[in-house]
């Protein structure tokens, strides 16, 4: 059975997290949250579309980030990322089919989502 020395610190550091947390803004809380998905990874999948027809697929994506000025340290209008090139469309990463550096403008017609397979 736990002591009371053992449970304190626990529950300190609980409710410190708690606090830390109740204190962020909802953006902070969503960088928070990429960031620990970026740290465990994922299998993300960025599709490209021209109207209604997909015109490229990325499998095997990581993260996306975004752009960042250098001067200014203001967020530009474009995303950034690696990711296999899907050549043929069939989403599997074929052997062949390299990884290879994208950027999406923030008018790209895109969606990204986790690979399901």
């Amino acid at each position: 059975m736990p002591t009371i020395q053992t449970v304190r610190p626990a529950l300190w550091a609980f409710l410190l997290a708690s606090t830390f947390l109740a204190a962020c803004t909802q953006e902070q809380q969503n960088k928070l949250g990429r960031e620990i998905q970026n740290w465990t990874g994922a299998n993300g999948v960025l599709e490209v579309y021209a109207g209604d027809k997909l015109v490229r697929r990325f499998l095997k994506i990581d993260k996306i980030s975004t752009a960042m000025g250098t001067d200014d340290g203001k967020p530009r209008a474009y995303r950034f990322g690696y990711g296999v090139l899907d050549e043929n469309l069939n989403m599997i990463a074929d052997p062949g089919e390299k990884k290879v550096y994208f950027e999406i403008s923030d008018y790209t017609n895109a969606v990204f989502f986790e690979n399901p397979r």
